[in-house]
């Protein structure tokens, strides 16, 4: 039996399997994998005649300059080094448009060769021939031209969060794309020293006494605390039959808002302190020995974390997109829930 009488939640960063992103980094490297789009495309049998200008080495050429600015920071001084690195990251995005322009003259040809091999495909199987190879080649040509067609998406958000920073704005976070193979991942703030930023996605797990993970869910973005809690704790309900007795979390879902919420669903305790500088009504509840006692037990939350990280799968997702996120965190819960459930039975 699975005990629901104390649960506590907390939140966490669910890292995307990418590298560190920079403006030029992202636009050299949208540069040089649309030149190999291109040329996969040009290998399935499509737009052969419209040649697109292969532009990776310019903009690797480009690339290997910004490094040489920030190694020679020191003797150049920092606000040189920052202006020149500005114009490559400048001349990248200039040259990155040009790709995008020229690149959608054959994405039109493209198109109209998958719908040409789609029509000899359905005229032969009226006849009823078919041929597997002409099948493979059409998917091979159709799946190139999807994926030209997503990074040509993505390279143009590139560009416009590069031209937003190259004027002195900082580009909407929510939005900023910061890597090309997974689109959905997103810079997020935690506030850790060692971490200001990382990217990817925003995890939350609820945990027992027992430490079996009740509840968890992955979010796109950096979304507030605060309301993901209640629903959680009706899906805790929902699979066990029992609305938990105390539900303990940390400053950040700190709201009247919460505890209401959780009141009215039957929760006995909510023992979450409040945001601000709450009230003296609200200090003196707060300081009481069982509220003390059981913010002291909530930090074992953070332990619980820090286990799946280590050793579950939840210190990076090898796995593209949202989707691909809750997967791979699913899994390493359903593996951390069986080993811990295999350790309390024996």
């Amino acid at each position: 039996m699975v005990r629901t009488n104390r649960v506590r939640a907390d939140t966490t960063v669910v890292p995307a399997n990418v590298a560190y992103p920079t403006d030029s980094g992202l636009l050299a490297k949208a540069i040089r994998r649309i030149g190999t789009s291109v040329k996969r495309i040009h290998a399935a049998g499509g737009a052969v005649r419209t040649r697109v200008r292969d532009r990776s080495r310019s903009a690797g050429a480009k690339a290997h300059g910004v490094a040489a600015k920030l190694r020679s920071r020191a003797q150049l001084g920092r606000d040189e080094a920052r202006a020149g690195v500005q114009k490559i990251t400048g001349e990248l995005a200039d040259l990155a448009e040009q790709a995008i322009k020229d690149t959608r003259k054959l994405l039109v040809n493209a198109h109209r060769a998958a719908d040409r091999a789609l029509a000899r495909a359905k005229a032969l199987a009226k006849t009823g021939i078919r041929d597997a190879a002409v099948g493979r080649r059409r998917g091979r040509l159709v799946r190139a031209v999807n994926d030209l067609q997503n990074l040509v998406e993505a390279t143009e958000r590139i560009i416009e969060q590069t031209r937003t920073r190259l004027t002195g704005r900082t580009p909407d976070g929510a939005t900023r794309v910061v890597s090309l193979h997974d689109t959905q991942a997103r810079p997020i703030a935690k506030g850790r020293l060692g971490k200001p930023v990382e990217f990817g996605y925003k995890g939350q797990v609820v945990d027992n006494q027992d430490g079996i993970v009740l509840d968890h869910n992955v979010e796109l973005g950096n979304p507030p605390d605060a309301p993901q809690l209640a629903p959680a704790i009706d899906r805790i309900t929902a699979r066990t039959g029992r609305t938990p007795r105390t539900v303990t979390a940390d400053r950040g879902y700190g709201e009247a808002s919460v505890d209401q919420q959780l009141t009215d669903r039957g929760v006995r305790n909510v023992v979450i302190p409040r945001k601000g500088r709450p009230g003296a009504a609200r200090r003196a509840v707060e300081h009481r020995p069982a509220f003390r006692r059981t913010v002291k037990w909530r930090t074992g939350c953070e332990g619980r974390i820090s286990t799946l990280k280590r050793g579950y799968g939840w210190d990076r997702t090898r796995l593209d997109s949202l989707e691909g996120a809750r997967t791979w965190t699913g899994q390493g819960i359903l593996t951390h829930n069986l080993v811990k459930i295999a350790a309390l039975t024996a």
